[in-house]
Parts: C-alpha cells; structure tokens; sequence
C-alpha cells in the first residue's frame, strides 16, 4: 500500500545481538528492499508504542522475545522514518516469519561480504558503522 503524498509513516527496527557478537538480520520477502537483507522492523500501528512495536515486530519476523533499549538512531526511507532500538534477545526461538523470507545471525565478515555482493538493503552497512552498530564478532 502505498502512503499518500507527504505522509510520513513511522517505522520501528531492532538492532539485536546474539552472545558472540553477531548481528540479527532478516532477508525481506516484500517491498521496499524484497530479497535483500535488512534489520528487523517494521510500521508502528495506531495506538502502539514504539516499544510495543519493536517487540511485535522483532516476534512476528524472527521469533524471538526482545527486550527495546534506547534508540541508536533513526533514518528516513522515502516515506518512511524508522527509529532503530538497541534490543536484547530475552528468549524465543530464531525463526523466519511474517515478512521475512530468512533469517540469520551475521558476523561483521559476513555482512561485509552480503554488503559487497549488493545483498544488504540501501544504506544499511554505511549507517551501521557511523552509528558504532556493526557485528562485534
């Protein structure tokens, strides 16, 4: 669906962690960004908080039980501006769901890799590393 013109929809995405250091992604099965790699999130529905959203989000795509902590930064995506929340992993069991066709926990080779293959969604390597987000691992 599409947003009428000048609308801004906000958007929530979880930046999580496992124990070795390795970031939580997702492979988008819709648009914006169908096929590629991203961080899990998505639209805050009316009513919701941001927190609430995150963990709805982050459950519905992943299967994990997050924890929201602050937020590392946000960006703009056309209409789109998504806040994106420090998450820790509380529990649930890491499987692909809802909009997310994969997902994985990626090491900073890893990622480097999915970035230079054009596999990651615009931006997100370059906004990960000025926000000191990359994989520790």
């Amino acid at each position: 669906m599409e947003a009428p013109t000048g609308t801004t929809i906000r958007c929530v995405g979880g930046i999580a962690f496992d124990d070795h250091g390795r970031l939580l992604l997702i492979r988008r099965r819709n648009d914006p960004g169908s096929g590629q790699w991203s961080l899990p999130g998505g639209r805050v529905e009316p009513g919701e908080t941001d927190e609430t959203a995150v963990i709805r989000e982050l459950r519905e795509e992943t299967g994990l039980d997050v924890i929201p902590g602050t937020v590392i930064g946000s960006v703009r995506r056309g209409p789109y501006l998504i806040f994106d929340y420090a998450c820790t992993v509380a529990g649930g069991v890491l499987t692909a769901g809802d909009d997310a066709s994969d997902v994985r926990w990626s090491e900073a080779a890893d990622l480097a890799e999915l970035e230079a293959r054009g596999e990651l969604v615009d931006l997100l390597y370059v906004t990960l590393r000025d926000w000191n987000a990359l994989p520790r691992a």
